[in-house]
Formats: structure tokens, sequence, C-alpha cells
């Protein structure tokens, strides 16, 4: 059916507004996956969140009339408040590690490497290449009592008996995540590198500043969107990592994660798990906002 002369107007009315704004046309470009993405993220999340006030009155009987009480055990019981300090401690450990590590990589392959730099990126990135699972094995064969540190000192006749500090425990849980996340965190670094325009770091130099002036003044800043973006996605996993710690952590080495687990599997606790979860989410939302937002401040206050 042939639109009338106002339909037609009207429609010429919205084109002429959209194309004013690109912002709006990407989103509009976005808009049927974000739907779907986010149809499929809100629907589980809605469903432990009504799950969460139900309450366990046997092996998968659950009262649904509705209480606090998962949410009041999540947030007094020790154990929990232990594991949720602990999983913070490891994944803020690992994010700062695995960031510090990354950035020197990053700024070589942005700044130094003039050829192939194609080639750079699928060696950075071929850890993804293997399984998840088969890093953290391999790991624990490397750190393993009788792994391939231990059978190297002594063999050079460093140490008399195996080192017993290197496996079960937070440290090793830390080492695996940052081999783990290395890769996630070069990327979106070397981007931020990369998009620098190297006639500021020429004006800087002309100026005056040395190259370590220039790196904390110039460089440093305009990185930090990558740098940023590179802390919130090694953080957010590793928070909520069960296998890692299951395999090399050990009983020091446990964090929230591995209780959710257990609860949504042999402890058949689905209502726990869920308050659990929702709380451990709620408060990593809140740290990652509260970080962007003191990063975000602290670039614009040097700028």
């Amino acid at each position: 059916m042939p639109m009338n002369s106002t339909e037609s107007k009207t429609v010429s009315q919205v084109r002429d507004y959209v194309s004013r704004r690109p912002g709006l046309r990407g989103y509009l470009l976005l808009s049927p996956t974000l739907m779907i993405v986010g149809t499929l993220m809100l629907i589980p999340v809605l469903g432990m969140a009504v799950m969460s006030f139900w309450q366990q009155t046997g092996h998968m009987a659950f009262d649904m009339s509705g209480t606090l009480n998962n949410y009041v055990e999540a947030l007094t019981r020790d154990m929990y408040r232990v594991l949720f300090l602990r999983s913070l401690a490891i994944s803020g450990l690992t994010t700062l590690v695995t960031v510090v590590m990354a950035f020197p990589l990053a700024y070589f392959i942005a700044f130094y490497v003039k050829r192939h730099k194609m080639v750079w990126i699928i060696v950075v990135t071929l850890p993804f290449w293997t399984s998840y699972l088969l890093r953290v094995f391999s790991w624990k064969v490397i750190l393993g009592y009788n792994g391939a540190v231990n059978s190297g000192l002594i063999s050079l006749g460093i140490i008399g008996e195996p080192l017993t500090f290197l496996m079960y425990n937070p440290t090793a849980v830390v080492i695996t995540l940052t081999h783990a996340w290395a890769t996630v965190a070069i990327l979106p670094i070397y981007v931020s590198l990369e998009k620098i325009d190297r006639s500021v770091l020429e004006a800087a130099t002309d100026l005056g500043d040395s190259p370590f002036i220039r790196f904390v003044r110039v460089v440093l800043p305009l990185a930090l969107p990558g740098i940023l973006a590179a802390s919130v996605l090694i953080f957010i996993p590793t928070v909520g990592d069960y296998v890692t710690p299951s395999l090399v952590g050990g009983s020091d080495g446990y964090m929230i994660a591995n209780v959710i687990q257990f609860q949504f599997g042999r402890g058949s606790n689905w209502p726990s798990g869920a308050a659990i979860s929702l709380t451990a989410m709620t408060l990593v939302a809140i740290l990652v906002g509260v970080f962007v937002w003191s990063a975000r401040r602290l670039s614009g206050r040097r700028t």
C-alpha cells in the first residue's frame, strides 16, 4: 500500500534526523543484536533473581513463598565473606600482574615492529588456540611436586627436595590465570597504543620532554582506555572462575565461584547459589564502576 504525503514526509524527517547523528545510526544497526544478547542474558538473570528468594526444603524441593534468608546468609556467613575477599584479592592481583606484563609487549608491537605486525598478533593469540583446561593442566604439570620447575631446580642442585609452595595456593591460581588471560590484556592495550598520533609524540620531544616524561605525560594517558578495557575484561571473569582454583588452588586457593558451583551441583541448593551469585555480581559491578570512574577522573586531571 503506497504511503500518503504525510507518512512520506515523516519518514523523510526520520531519515534526516538519523543521518545527522552517526552514533544513533550505529545503535540502530546494532539494535537487533543488542536485543537478542540482552534477552538471552536477561532471562537467566531474572530466573536466578526469582529463585534466590526461595528456600530449600529438601533435595530439589523448594519453598517459593519468598524469603531473604539466602541473602542474609550470603552476606553474614564468615566462610562466604572470606571467599569473597579472597576472590577479589586474587582477581585484582591477577589483573594487575597481567596488565603490567602485557603492556611492554603491546608497546613493543605498536611502536617498534614496523613490518609483519599481523604475524606478531597471531603469535600473541596462540594460547587461545588450545583448550583452557589444557593450559591449566600444563601449569599443574609445571608447578607440581614432581613438575618441571622442581625437577629442574633439583637437577641443578639448587634445592634438595621439591618445593611445596608452588602448588595448591593462591599464588598458583594467580600464575595460571595470568597466563590464561594475557592475550586479553595485550590486544586492547595494543589497539590504544596503535591509535596514538605519532606527531603528538614528536611534539612532546620537540618541547624538551625526555622519553620517560613523554611516556608518562602522553603515552600512558592516551593508552588508558585500552588499560581500562583490559582490566575490566580480566577482573570480571577471573572473579567467577572456579576451574582454575579447583585444579591448582587447593583448599587455600578456593574462590567464591567454587561455592556457587557446589551449590548448583552436588549441594543441590539452587536458591542459595543464586543468592551468592547475584551478591557477587552486584559487588563486582560496584567495584568495577568505582574503578572506571576513578580512572577517568584521574585521567581528566592529568590532561
